[in-house]
């Protein structure tokens, strides 16, 4: 296949800078360290077991338990290793946070700092990794505080606590059959498929829109029973499909990836629920606000799509913690905004589908 007509990672983000004529080009330098350091873990998961990266701790890997209280795979540890190192070097980073370290990462003394500030989930969906299930990373960037550009002091948590509406950028890189780096600067959302034979990135998907309407959903229903009401009525009517009020079959998905159901949902449309529930009152959610929901909540908005909470957006939360957990629930708008809708209305409704009520195929 020819690659006439087709534009680089380097050649968008070059076109991307245009419109701010007074950029130094440090920006479009740490995606492209970015977009390194994915090329770099893709090929370390298309190696698999043959490069030995698989599986749990390993003599030459410092793994263990992360902050989450879950066990780290060899590839998590490696995969983080190569943004911090990758990404360190440029002169164009603050800091860094990530899900594999419970603290923000400095940048060493002997590099020079930056303006900006990068949050990350080195590899998601890890614990498929072993099962041949596709994967991804997901990664922010947000501008410092002036105080720690004007200063060059270490970076704290509290630097990194900034609504989804202050992000420059967001991304996920995908390893699947094909490995892609899926990007927003703020204009739109453009997909880049990896052109194994000339190491780079090409614009294969240059205006991702995600359709306003869907058949689709995902959500883990192993946990209905904790479940809050309204999530419980949105799945209910789903699944009741022509003959219920929703008037029309939909199917119903579950990768255990999150990148991966963005994906699906930024090619094909669908809604995609982590939300709020009772099974640990402790975490009010799941995914993590600052390097998983809002990462994913911008891509989805800039490709006409809809983030939230369930009850408010998810760009607009404020950040009180760097490892923060949220409820998310994303993809196609009119589907995002009616369980929005049934957050907001009085509980009136009485559970009475065979499926997960108390007396159901899974209760006895």
């Amino acid at each position: 296949m020819t690659t006439r007509r087709r534009f680089t990672l380097t050649q968008y983000l070059i076109e991307q800078r245009r419109r701010f004529p007074s950029a130094s080009g440090d920006f479009n330098a740490l995606l492209l360290d970015v977009a390194l350091a994915c090329k770099a873990i893709a090929r370390s998961v298309a190696f698999g077991e043959l490069g030995a990266v698989l599986g749990n701790p390993a003599v030459d890997v410092a793994t263990g338990v992360n902050v989450q209280g879950e066990e780290q795979k060899r590839l998590d540890v490696i995969s983080n290793a190569y943004f911090t190192e990758m990404t360190e070097w440029g002169g164009h980073l603050a800091g860094m946070a990530s899900e594999e370290m419970d603290e923000p990462y400095q940048i060493p003394a002997a590099q020079q700092r930056g303006k900006y500030l990068m949050v990350f989930d080195p590899l998601d969906g890890s614990s498929n990794i072993d099962v041949n299930v596709t994967v991804g990373s997901i990664f922010s960037i947000l501008r410092a505080p002036q105080d720690v550009i004007d200063s060059g002091r270490d970076v704290v948590e509290a630097d990194f606590l900034q609504p989804g509406t202050q992000q420059l950028a967001a991304g996920y890189a995908l390893y699947g059959p094909t490995t892609m780096l899926v990007l927003t600067v703020g204009n739109g959302v453009a997909g880049f498929t990896l052109d194994p034979n000339l190491g780079q990135f090409m614009l294969t998907h240059p205006n991702l829109k995600v359709p306003e309407d869907t058949q689709e959903f995902a959500i883990n229903a192993s946990n209905s029973r904790f479940w809050e009401a309204p999530v419980k009525r949105y799945v209910d009517e789903c699944l009741a499909g022509k003959t219920g009020p929703r008037g029309k079959d939909f199917n119903m998905r579950w990768i255990a990836s999150m990148v991966a159901e963005a994906h699906r949902i930024l090619m094909r449309g669908g809604v995609f629920m982590y939300p709020r529930d009772t099974k640990d009152t402790s975490k009010p959610g799941r995914l993590r606000l600052l390097y998983e929901a809002n990462p994913i909540a911008m891509i989805m908005e800039q490709a006409g799509g809809r983030a939230s909470t369930g009850r408010e957006p998810m760009l607009t939360v404020q950040p009180t913690a760097l490892h923060q957990r949220i409820g998310l629930v994303f993809g196609s708008k009119n589907e995002v905004e009616r369980i929005e809708r049934y957050h907001r209305e009085p509980v009136a409704y009485k559970d009475d589908n065979p499926l997960f009520a108390e007396r159901s195929l899974f209760r006895a």
